[in-house]
């Protein structure tokens, strides 16, 4: 089922959500658009070494982001190590710790990043050129409908919320959650299931929206509803390869941006318009 740009994979029964936990990178912000490329040179450069990059560890290196986008970079650096370890370029007493690769990923990462918030602060970029589109109005309009708003990273929660105040979303979100030093500190399972056992909820009454399939598997391992962002966010439109991913993890419904937000939250308030 379609609704213009909104497509319905699975409708829904209830409407109405109390909590929305949103995603971030990707999905509010494109301050860190091109972090898959970033993270490709490096696996690839920490992989192979003095060895030439081959199709076959290219290949790996994309799979495995595509299907770890939406973890906490720390979570990707293990599977870094295991790379390196399977590939068998690097002497293992040269293989740096998960913490080690983070900084060197991390420290790229943020050489274009610094540039779109520095043009941000100085004005010369507006801070919806550096939103998906239509993503403030998805915001405000789930707000006006009373719902409490969360972002949950796998950015550094420091990153997030400077990042989220300079695009002037971070007041309209009850708490804004990243990444922390280890694993057992954050994970995006630790804080929905906080959420729940906090507030006494059922899955149903909690929204996920995201780009990765992380947040969408998670939405469906506890029976929430999940929107799934499937935005090429270099050029907008909507990226075929994303949405393919996003519909195999498990989301409801798939839009490639918000610009359609009026009307999605219509529909995730009130259902689907009834034809007369």
């Amino acid at each position: 089922m379609r609704l213009g740009d909104i497509e319905i994979v699975r409708e829904l029964r209830k409407t109405g959500f109390q909590h929305v936990l949103f995603d971030f990178d990707g999905t509010i912000s494109l301050l860190r658009e091109g972090w898959q490329g970033v993270m490709q040179s490096m696996m690839a450069e920490m992989i192979c070494g003095d060895e030439t990059l081959t199709n076959r560890v290219n290949k790996r290196i994309m799979d495995f982001i595509n299907k770890t986008t939406g973890y906490q970079t720390i979570i990707q650096m293990d599977g870094l190590i295991d790379l390196i370890r399977e590939f068998n370029n690097i002497p293992e007493e040269e293989i740096l710790d998960a913490q080690a690769y983070r900084k060197i990923y991390n420290d790229a990462l943020m050489l274009p990043v610094n540039v779109r918030l520095d043009k941000l602060s100085k004005g010369e970029v507006t801070q919806e050129k550096m939103c998906v589109k239509g993503a403030r109005d998805f915001v405000e309009g789930l707000a006006t409908k009373g719902a409490s708003l969360y972002i949950f990273s796998g950015t550094n929660e420091e990153d997030v919320r400077n990042e989220a105040e300079l695009l002037g979303l971070a007041d309209h979100f009850k708490h804004i959650w990243g990444a922390l030093r280890t694993i057992e500190e954050y994970s995006k399972e630790k804080i929905l299931k906080e959420l729940i056992e906090e507030h006494g909820l059922e899955g149903p009454e909690i929204l996920i929206v995201g780009d990765g399939p992380v947040e969408i598997q998670l939405a469906r391992q506890y029976a929430c509803k999940s929107v799934g962002v499937a935005s090429n966010e270099a050029k907008g439109g909507l990226d075929v390869v994303k949405r393919d991913r996003l519909w195999d993890a498990g989301a409801d419904i798939i839009v490639p941006d918000f610009k359609c937000a009026d009307e999605l939250v219509n529909y995730l308030f009130e259902g689907a318009p009834t034809s007369e």
